[in-house]
C-alpha cells in the first residue's frame, strides 16, 4: 500500500479548525486503540490485542474479507449496553475534537443483539450517549441503521424490525454494509422500500469492491439518495452521468479503498473523476482508526488529489453538509462556520 500524498501545509491548519459533516463513518469502525483497549480490558480477548504496535499490525488488512474479520472482531468486544454507550459517546468526542459539528454514524444493532444485547437496551444507549455527547461536546449525531449484507435475509428483516419497531428519536437512514461480493443488492428491495415508506433515507454501499451495476441497482431498485464509496462508478459514463444530473452524492473514503485493496494505490484513487464528471463528492472516513486514518487526513488527502486551496477544501465541507440529513437549522448554522472560517483563514494570510 502506497503512502498517501503530502498535504499543503498551509492546509493542514485550515483544515484542523474547519467545521465539517461526517456522512459514512462506521461506529464500530471508529473504536480508536483507546477504546478498544478500555474494551478489552473489559472483556479480554484471544484475537484483539492490546499493545499499540500490536494492534496496528492486527489493523492491516490483506484484503476485504480479512477486513470484515476484524471488524468482527472488535464488534465482540461490546458485550453490555455500557459498551455500548462508551463506544458512542467517545466515538462522539473524538468527532468533535476535529472540528465535526454533525455526524450520521452507521450503526448495525443487529451484530450487537446477536451478541445478546436486547435492542431496547441498544436504543436507550445509544440515545443517552447521543444526547450526552451534544450536551457536552456539540456535536450533533444522526443513526443509520445498516443491515450487514454477509449475514443475508435474516439480518436484513431483524434490522428493519428495529428500525420500525424500535425507531430511536435520531435515525434518519436506512443502509447495507459488509460485503458485496456474493451479496447482490436485488434481493434487499423490498426492506428498503419498507424503510423508506417510513420516512427513512436510503444509503446503502455499492460499488465498492464490485462494479457498477450494484451502483445501478442501489439506484433502481433501493432508491438510494446517496451511494456508499460508489469507487466502481467511474467505469460507466452513462451511470457518472446519471449520478451528476440527480445530484446523487458519493460518499467517498480515499484512505478506505486503499487500505480494503479496492483501489491499488491512492494516486490511482477516481475522485478526480468523479468530480469532473459534475458528481457530487463528499469526503468521510469509514472506519478511521481501523484504516490509520481520521477525517481531517481524508480532507487533506482529497485537496492533494484534487489540487485544492482553502476555498475549494471548504466547498468539499459544504457539499457534506448539503448532502446530509440533518435538521435545516443545523445546516444553515454549519454552512456559517465554514464560511466564517474561510474568512478569519483568509484575514490572517
Amino acid at each position: 500500500m502506497s503512502t498517501s500524498p503530502s498535504p499543503r501545509p498551509d492546509l493542514t491548519a485550515f483544515v484542523a479548525g474547519l467545521p465539517k459533516a461526517e456522512l459514512h463513518v462506521h461506529h464500530v469502525g471508529s473504536a480508536s486503540p483507546r477504546i478498544v483497549a478500555e474494551l478489552v480490558r473489559r472483556h479480554p480477548s484471544p484475537t484483539v490485542p492490546t499493545d499499540p504496535d500490536e494492534l496496528a499490525r492486527f489493523f492491516t488488512f490483506t484484503d476485504f474479507a480479512h477486513f470484515v474479520d476484524v471488524y468482527l472482531a472488535t464488534v465482540d468486544l461490546l458485550r453490555t449496553p455500557e459498551d455500548v454507550r462508551m463506544l458512542t459517546y467517545e466515538v462522539a468526542r473524538e468527532l468533535a475534537g476535529q472540528q465535526v459539528r454533525y455526524a450520521e454514524l452507521t450503526m448495525t444493532p443487529y451484530t450487537s443483539v446477536l451478541r445478546g444485547i436486547a435492542i431496547e437496551a441498544y436504543t436507550e444507549a445509544i440515545e443517552d450517549a447521543r444526547v450526552a455527547a451534544e450536551r457536552d461536546h456539540g456535536v450533533v449525531l444522526r443513526w443509520v441503521y445498516d443491515i450487514p449484507g454477509e449475514s443475508g435475509l435474516e439480518a436484513a428483516d431483524a434490522t428493519l424490525s428495529y428500525a420500525l419497531d424500535h425507531r430511536p428519536e435520531a435515525l434518519v437512514g436506512f443502509g447495507l454494509g459488509g460485503p458485496e461480493i456474493g451479496v447482490p443488492r436485488p434481493q434487499f428491495a423490498p426492506h428498503f422500500t419498507a424503510a423508506r415508506a417510513a420516512g427513512l433515507h436510503s444509503v446503502p454501499h455499492s460499488g465498492e469492491s464490485t462494479g457498477p451495476q450494484s451502483v445501478w441497482d442501489a439506484l433502481t431498485l433501493l432508491g438510494a439518495e446517496r451511494i456508499g464509496h460508489g469507487t466502481s462508478s467511474v467505469q460507466d459514463p452513462r451511470l457518472l452521468e446519471h449520478l451528476a444530473e440527480h445530484r446523487i452524492p458519493l460518499e467517498v473514503c480515499p484512505t478506505s479503498n486503499v487500505a480494503t485493496r479496492v483501489v491499488e494505490r491512492i494516486e490511482d484513487h477516481p475522485i478526480r473523476a468523479m468530480v469532473e464528471a459534475g458528481v457530487v463528492v463528499t469526503v468521510n472516513s469509514d472506519d478511521p482508526p481501523m484504516f490509520g486514518t481520521t477525517l481531517n487526513r481524508e480532507y487533506e488527502v482529497a485537496a492533494a488529489l484534487l489540487d485544492l486551496d482553502e476555498q475549494g477544501v471548504a466547498d468539499l465541507a459544504i457539499a457534506g453538509v448539503d448532502a446530509s440529513f440533518a435538521p435545516e437549522d443545523v445546516k444553515g448554522r454549519l454552512r456559517e462556520e465554514i464560511a466564517e472560517h474561510v474568512r478569519v483563514s483568509a484575514a490572517s494570510r
